[in-house]
């Protein structure tokens, strides 16, 4: 993990300044634009979930954007794994396959020096 950021630990690097849901955190790491474009996604997150719903409670908001985001990272996780079965499934195969045409190119090339041995 570690290519992933974290705004919230990384104490050194740049400062910015970002805003969501019409409060402005600062923030530090490595990669600002990153971090601005993480934040506008929770923003929009909350935003959406705002006019779907009749609640106004910022908290609220914030509570069930988390949600709504942590259903999406399962939905991709799960995604991810089956893709990852089928990938080795598909690998596991191909190998057997290759072994198989290895074999055979073998008996090929193998057979006509036995007619003229």
């Amino acid at each position: 993990m570690s290519n992933e950021h974290n705004p919230e630990t990384e104490q050194n690097g740049d400062a910015v300044s970002v805003e969501i849901y019409d409060q402005v955190y600062h923030l530090r790491g490595s990669d600002p634009a990153y971090i601005a474009k993480l934040a506008a996604s929770v923003d929009a997150k909350m935003r959406t979930v705002a006019q779907q719903g009749t609640t106004v409670d910022s908290l609220r908001v914030a509570v069930l954007a988390a949600l709504n985001i942590a259903d999406e990272l399962q939905r991709l996780r799960q995604r991810y794994e089956s893709l990852a079965g089928s990938v080795q499934a598909s690998e596991v195969s191909m190998r057997s396959r290759a072994g198989s045409l290895a074999g055979m190119l073998d008996d090929i090339l193998v057979e006509p020096a036995r007619r003229a041995g």
